[in-house]
């Protein structure tokens, strides 16, 4: 056959990747192939050294017999391959956990071949979605999740506990909770901070929790030093652990908030033009630390304390993770049990606290098995309430003032004249210094005790504001003492 007459090796790569593969585009515009009938799909650029699309082609092109092609021929036919592929359906990919049809969700158990969990309010099974329905995307973080065990009869949770050193039933209850959060797509989940004396096995525990959703190789980090790297890490898996936070900056305080709430951000794709990328996310949280020092209040409305103890008896690492490996699937297959359950049953959503969609949970899982985890919830955010007084000593000072009012009494003031007021009550009119941080303007006033708002009204002390004819003004009342459950989270 004369040269002329050869097929081009780019038209060859193409047919054969087409006839294979199926190619879609996401909500962002990045193209993606899927092996057809395969629900595990690859980002088409991707150059990473294990598991691209690029390799999958090479090595199919060359067991299928068509042969080895150089690298310039293979990008030529995904050029063509992604200028047609954004014609196509879009469609969104997912890690580990993603809606389904019907209102199921699906939990990816990282498996070659591609068995997934469907989980539905009727029950869950193992089956390999339709990639029509779920599209999994895979990185470096994500691990493999055994199959299962069916049958278990509320064992696994059991087991688990008799693992972690949970200091209460209710902080049982809340972890428990928070795993069933975990299986949900569309819930915002608090972040767990688990805390305790050294030796506790805070880490160990905070290892176990992860790993039920991750797999044996899910693990602790260090916090980033930044919160671009804390983004890129949170982005490629599903859950996150912080290992170790012995401080918070502030910073690393708002990228935490944003990560649990969920946030995007838009980055310059690359420096020789205008183009931009977005990358949105809203993961599951978990951190571990003995103290972290003073907690912001918008992070402490997003966090689950969670309270370990000293174990009286101390066994080897071995000895503990071969037992935690044994039983993860009688764990898992538990805590698909009680999901289904808790998603059976119907409550009523609390509508005083901020983290709604948690609440909810709770009350399906109280509801489910009486439990009483949302007023372990509750009792919770009361507790971080207290540690956000106490480390502030403005917050201190506002309330000491807000004793002096009488019930439904309101005051008043310019923020310069608030200023003036409170910081003369702290310091005794000069006898001691105004410690460091102390607002130094009536504007930096103002922000701190809009921060503070949900804080102080949980101690029955409103914090408003508005403008009249003659400015701005900070307005506070004292409408009387709250409730056991007022709260403003």
């Amino acid at each position: 056959m004369a040269d002329d007459d050869k097929t081009p090796a780019r038209e060859v790569i193409t047919d054969y990747a087409r006839e294979r593969f199926r190619y879609f585009r996401t909500p962002d515009g990045t193209v993606y192939a899927q092996r057809k009938g395969h629900p595990v799909a690859r980002p088409i650029r991707s150059q990473g050294t294990t598991g691209s699309h690029r390799q999958e082609l090479m090595v199919g092109l060359y067991r299928d017999g068509k042969g080895m092609f150089n690298g310039s021929a293979i990008k030529e036919a995904l050029d063509l391959i992604e200028a047609l592929a954004l014609s196509e359906s879009v469609q969104p990919v997912y890690i580990r956990v993603a809606p389904g049809f019907d209102g199921a969700t699906w939990l990816d158990l990282g498996r070659d071949d591609g068995q997934s969990v469907r989980i539905h309010p009727t029950g869950w099974e193992i089956t390999v979605p339709d990639p029509c329905e779920v599209s999994w995307r895979r990185t470096q973080l994500t691990g493999e999740l055994p199959l299962p065990a069916k049958d278990t009869d509320g064992k696994g949770i059991d087991a688990l506990m008799r693992l972690c050193n949970f200091a209460t039933a209710e902080t049982e209850c809340l972890a428990i909770a928070w795993l069933i959060g975990c299986l949900g797509p569309s819930v915002p989940v608090p972040a767990p901070f688990l805390t305790g004396p050294q030796g506790a096995g805070k880490s160990t525990g905070g290892r176990m929790l992860i790993r039920i959703v991750e797999g044996m190789s899910g693990d602790l980090r260090r916090a980033p030093k930044d919160e671009e790297n804390l983004i890129a890490a949170v982005s490629a898996g599903w859950v996150t652990a912080l290992d170790n936070l012995s401080h918070m900056t502030p910073d690393l305080s708002d990228a935490m908030c944003c990560i649990v709430t969920g946030a995007e951000n838009v980055k310059r794709a690359l420096f020789t033009d205008g183009d931009v990328f977005r990358v949105g996310y809203r993961r599951p949280l978990l951190l571990t630390g003995i103290d972290v020092g003073v907690i912001r209040p918008d992070l402490a409305e997003r966090l689950l304390p969670l309270r370990l103890e000293r174990p009286k008896v101390r066994r080897t690492e071995a000895e503990l993770w071969t037992e935690y490996a044994e039983v993860l699937p009688v764990v898992l297959g538990s805590l698909l049990d009680l999901t289904v359950k808790v998603r059976s049953v119907k409550a009523e959503t609390p509508t005083d606290l901020r983290m709604a969609d948690f609440a909810h949970l709770c009350a399906q899982l109280d509801a489910a098995t009486g439990f009483g985890v949302l007023a372990a919830y509750r009792a919770s955010l009361d507790d971080l309430n207290d540690d956000v007084i106490e480390g502030d000593l403005l917050a201190q000072t506002v309330l000491r003032h807000a004793e002096t009012l009488s019930t439904g009494m309101a005051q008043r003031m310019t923020s310069t004249e608030w200023l003036h007021l409170l910081s003369g009550l702290y310091n005794g009119d000069g006898l001691r210094p105004l410690p460091k941080g102390w607002p130094t303007t009536g504007k930096v006033l103002s922000d701190r005790l809009k921060r503070l708002q949900p804080t102080l009204a949980a101690r029955g002390v409103l914090i408003d504001s508005g403008r009249t004819n003659t400015g701005r003004y900070l307005e506070m009342i004292r409408p009387g003492a709250p409730s056991p459950h007022q709260h403003s989270f």
